[in-house]
């Protein structure tokens, strides 16, 4: 019996409520695909379980948020906390945060991007596997509306360093300050785990200028 080969792009089982599911994996997403007039769009990288990104959905509802995270169960979870939460506003997408953000989102589409608690890959043979380097800011940059904001955070202070630096030497983003009250912004749970460790948040904020094209 003859075999019909699936399509590379067809996601090969039915989405789950709460998640978002590309009509194609391989081209930019239309920006009627991902934005709903008049709602900002904040983008998590990495979302784990979803706990901030849940949160985040709660206490701004005129808002929309996307979670990004590879991996399906995770996923899962996140998808179960929309559904029990009843959340209209968040969508999770199983997917790698570099592909998502290179050659997925949609220029000038991204009021703010989330980079929370990232792995710091601190061996330095293991320093390319980053994220934070000058393609990636580039691709920020380039979805981030003017006046939209990068927030990046980790505990572990060499790699923020490092981020400063990439960043500072990328140019084309304005530093604001960003100390813990500066707006709401919920404990992811690597934060809280390391918290009551005695770790230090290190944070990064970014904005493209509002002038930017």
């Amino acid at each position: 019996m003859r075999m019909t080969a699936q399509p590379l792009h067809v996601l090969p089982r039915p989405p789950m409520a709460g998640e978002m599911v590309p009509a194609h994996y391989f081209r930019e997403l239309d920006r009627t695909e991902i934005l709903r007039p008049g709602r900002p769009l904040e983008v998590d990288l990495g979302c784990g379980d979803g706990s901030f990104l849940i949160e985040m959905a709660q206490h701004h509802p005129e808002r929309d948020f996307l979670g990004v995270e590879r991996l399906l169960g995770r996923v899962r979870k996140v998808c179960r906390k929309i559904t029990r939460n009843r959340l209209e506003n968040a969508r999770v997408l199983r997917l790698e945060s570099r592909y998502t953000v290179e050659w997925l989102l949609p220029e000038n589409s991204v009021s703010r991007l989330h980079l929370l608690c990232p792995d710091p890959w601190p061996k330095v043979r293991h320093h390319r596997r980053r994220l934070v380097q000058a393609e990636f800011l580039a691709a920020v940059r380039r979805v981030l509306r003017p006046g939209g904001e990068f927030l990046f955070m980790t505990d572990h202070e060499e790699y923020f360093r490092w981020a400063e630096h990439e960043t500072a030497e990328f140019g084309g983003f304005e530093r604001l300050a960003w100390d813990e009250d500066t707006f709401f912004h919920p404990k992811t749970d690597f934060q809280i785990q390391w918290e009551a460790q005695g770790k230090t948040m290190w944070r990064l904020r970014c904005r493209k200028p509002l002038t930017a094209p």
